[in-house]
């Protein structure tokens, strides 16, 4: 009696369990060494499957010395090429040769194996493959009820958040320090049960990064080189919610059941973003509206009905397409971060689709800004007309994004009416901000506040008039508002003539760009005039003696971008300055930088001031 057993039934041990039976008295065992070669493949990349299956070919050497069975390795080695393509066929293939060569039965668990094999007329002995009764995982002893993620490192202690959405707090869970055989153990337990068990799949599998899904565990394993360290992270959610247990619950149940919506959620990471967007497409669901997701990894723990997708390819626009073949009532998009994820976001939405997508913001308004540059402003109600911000768990702002054509509030000349966003407080319907371009740049008004005696909207016009007059004066400039639509500017003796121009053109100009009347007068004729603390009143912007105050920085200067890190400042807005003069204000992102387009009018001046070698500047808007 002659056997082939190929890859699965050498690690599921198949073999020495038949020779122990009895059933394979006196067989000749033809090993192939395409076999082998899988197998050390598995094991050089720490599977256990790798490791069981040369397990069992050490057991099969045994039995050989024993007498009961011949065991020959017989064929040749895979190549590269047919070892890559193992998932094709092409090393089943030289298998399926080497047991017509010798005339034996092929011994396999691979169902599609043991098909083609009786297509091809070939005696097959086919078993089930061997399931892992996999419950639970080695590592889960470290979660209790109260515990989200938990934090191991070879060399450390492990560590765990723990506490309730708000109030979350990392702590150390045990005393001994973590040994690189103890971490190797549970990477491997997480990697096979995944691999095993129906509630598990391999999410991502690079080199040095592996993401497994395991119920309703996330656990990413990094290895070295891409981490300094062997270390696994797993998180779970603590808490599944209804729609119900949110504040505005019915009212936003009314506003996504109208009609397709496109919703952004955002918030802090850990403020329950996620477990509201899972609440969120629950609601759908039950209401009739045929809901899927995107997600990379697939974390949100919804119920069967509504499909999860992940990366097609490692892309989401070729998800994205296949959505659209879908049809989906709405997707929810989980970790909108990225300009591409902006742009799947706005061109699913465009297409009739219902959007809600999570976005790491620590304002409410800041999540919209993100759209600010990536899409073209007079779209961005009809992409995102809802902005939900959570916090600690709970629903904290909702914001209601309409566009008007109108004068922005605070300008008043009827020659400024332009296409304004209007962000709308949805519990009082009272507007919040407004958006707009505004001598070239888009910018992000708050009503209603004020800093001292200056709305936000003074604030941008006085910023503006600044930019506009510094460009041609070459001494102190000090502006001040006298109500919407008029200014005084106070500028050196020397520089009258050439902030005036001649015949006036010059600020006629600038008047005609801002809407705004310009009075010039030197500082002598201001009021209180003095510097330094003698009595100098109003806004006398860049006005002290020395260096600017601020945080000083140096851009990079990339094919597409300038860009200014500000890594301890993100989610701040804040002001670029050269030496004395504003440049623009800016929100620093989440990646702790701000990037300026090149071939913009702010990029022009930033690099015309750093090729001049002006000291830059950022100070707090």
């Amino acid at each position: 009696m002659n056997i082939v057993p190929d890859t699965s039934a050498i690690i599921d041990g198949r073999v020495s369990e038949r020779i122990e039976s009895g059933a394979y008295d006196g067989a000749t065992v033809f090993v192939p060494e395409a076999v082998v070669g899988e197998l050390e493949s598995q094991a050089n990349a720490g599977r256990d499957s790798g490791w069981e299956g040369l397990e069992e070919l050490q057991r099969l050497a045994g039995f050989a010395d024993d007498g009961g069975v011949t065991v020959e390795y017989v064929g040749r080695r895979p190549s590269a090429d047919e070892q890559d393509a193992a998932h094709e066929g092409d090393v089943d293939a030289l298998i399926r040769d080497l047991a017509a060569e010798r005339d034996a039965t092929l011994l396999t668990s691979d169902v599609v194996q043991s098909e083609v094999a009786k297509a091809k007329g070939l005696p097959v002995e086919y078993v089930e493959p061997r399931g892992r009764d996999v419950e639970h995982l080695a590592i889960e002893e470290f979660f209790d009820e109260t515990t989200m993620s938990v934090h191991l490192k070879v060399g450390t202690q492990p560590k765990a958040k723990r506490g309730e959405i708000g109030d979350m707090h990392y702590q150390r869970i045990r005393d001994e320090v973590t040994t690189e055989e103890q971490l190797r153990a549970w990477a491997h337990d997480v990697e096979e049960s995944a691999r095993a068990s129906p509630e598990g799949f391999i999410e991502l599998e690079e080199p040095g990064m592996t993401i497994v899904q395991f119920h309703d565990f996330r656990i990413a394993v990094a290895r070295p080189p891409f981490a300094d360290a062997l270390e696994i992270t797993a998180v779970r959610p603590i808490v599944k919610t209804d729609l119900e247990d949110y504040e505005f619950a019915d009212e936003l149940k009314d506003r996504l059941a109208e009609r397709q919506r496109g919703v952004l959620i955002s918030g802090a990471p850990g403020a329950g973003k996620s477990t509201f967007a899972q609440a969120v497409a629950e609601f759908l669901n039950d209401n009739d509206y045929a809901v899927k997701t995107m997600e990379k990894p697939r974390d949100l723990q919804v119920g069967p009905e509504v499909t999860q997708y992940t990366a097609l390819g490692g892309r989401m626009e070729k998800t994205a397409d296949s959505l659209l073949l879908v049809r989906p009532d709405y997707t929810i998009y989980d970790e909108v971060r990225k300009t591409e994820d902006f742009g799947v976001f706005s061109d699913m939405r465009l297409a009739g689709v219902g959007m809600v997508g999570v976005v790491h913001a620590t304002r409410a308004i800041d999540a919209l800004q993100r759209l600010v540059g990536r899409v073209e402003l007079g779209m961005i109600p009809q992409i995102v007309d809802t902005v939900v911000y959570i916090d600690a768990g709970q629903v904290h702002t909702v914001y209601d994004v309409t566009t008007e054509v109108k004068v922005p509030e605070g300008l008043t000349a009827e020659d400024l009416a332009r296409p304004v966003i209007q962000v709308r407080d949805f519990e009082t319907g009272r507007p919040a901000y407004e958006i707009y371009s505004f001598n070239r740049q888009v910018v992000t008004v708050p009503l209603g506040e004020e800093d001292g005696d200056e709305t936000g909207v003074n604030r941008i016009a006085r910023q503006e008039i600044e930019r506009e007059i510094r460009s041609v004066a070459r001494g102190h400039v000090d502006v001040q508002l006298q109500g919407g639509n008029k200014a005084v500017v106070y500028v050196e003796e020397d520089d009258i003539s050439y902030v005036i121009g001649k015949g006036g053109g010059r600020i006629s100009d600038i008047e005609d760009r801002l809407g705004i009347d310009i009075d010039v007068r030197t500082h002598e004729d201001k009021p209180s005039f003095g510097r330094d603390g003698d009595g100098g009143g109003g806004s006398y912007a860049g006005a002290a003696v020395g260096e600017p105050e601020g945080e000083v920085v140096t851009p990079e200067i990339t094919s597409r971008h300038v860009v200014i890190r500000m890594d301890e400042h993100v989610g701040e807005t804040v002001e670029v300055r050269a030496g004395d003069d504003y440049l623009f204000t800016a929100t620093v992102g989440r990646g702790g930088d701000i990037q300026v387009s090149r071939g913009s009018a702010i990029a022009d001046e930033l690099e015309n001031a750093i090729d001049r070698k002006r000291r830059i500047t950022v100070v707090p808007a």
